[in-house]
């Protein structure tokens, strides 16, 4: 098998992966349904991933990079850090009960028993939060925004997200979407010395 066959073998892998783990979840996805469902031999499987563990961990991050890699275009991009924070909040906030947020509320909770999951977690949590961080220390500096605290403002409206994100991704009708989306943009509109309309 020459390299780049190879390649894309381990991208197909971890696209079906994604698909297993998000119909069974982390902790009952086996690396039999993966083979099955790639229709490739269990032996493939271990082979580019030598355990249960690491090929969950490679899945996870698989499909929190592609969440990721549009944060980046987000960053990469030449807009105001108003604009900028618009298109992130619309990013993070759950469409409903989205298979990434799926991902990632298993990938915390496996997080908790799977050192290596918890690895690619951790750093993949902390560049969303970072690249927050970033966009709000623009803003201060170009007079946007008004906080003291870009870091801590960026920890504080990701963990409001996250929370939120959990109970309308996992219980259903607990809260709407639009409140979460209301809620949000409140909390951010004070964090960042903004009204709340500037983030429509």
């Amino acid at each position: 098998m020459t390299r780049r066959a190879a390649e894309v073998r381990l991208d197909s892998l971890l696209r079906t992966a994604c698909d297993v783990i998000a119909t069974r979840g982390l902790a009952n996805t086996r690396t039999a349904d993966v083979a099955q469902a790639a229709g490739v031999s269990q032996a493939l499987v271990f082979y580019h991933f030598a355990t249960k563990e690491r090929l969950v961990a490679q899945a996870f991050a698989y499909a929190a990079e592609q969440d990721l890699a549009r944060l980046d275009a987000v960053h990469r991009s030449t807009a105001t850090p108003l604009v900028k924070l618009k298109k992130l909040l619309r990013l993070y906030a759950p469409p409903g009960r989205p298979r990434s947020w799926a991902m990632w509320i298993d990938g915390w909770s496996e997080s908790l028993r799977t050192p290596e999951l918890e690895k690619v977690s951790r750093r993949l949590d902390l560049r969303r939060r970072e690249g927050l961080g970033e966009v709000i220390a623009a803003g201060v500096e170009d007079g946007v925004f008004t906080c003291d605290d870009p870091a801590g403002a960026a920890w504080r409206i990701n963990a409001l997200i996250d929370g939120l994100a959990v109970q309308l991704a996992v219980h259903d009708r607990v809260i709407l979407r639009r409140q979460l989306t209301e809620w949000v943009r409140l909390s951010v509109a004070r964090e960042l010395g903004l009204v709340a309309g500037q983030l429509d």
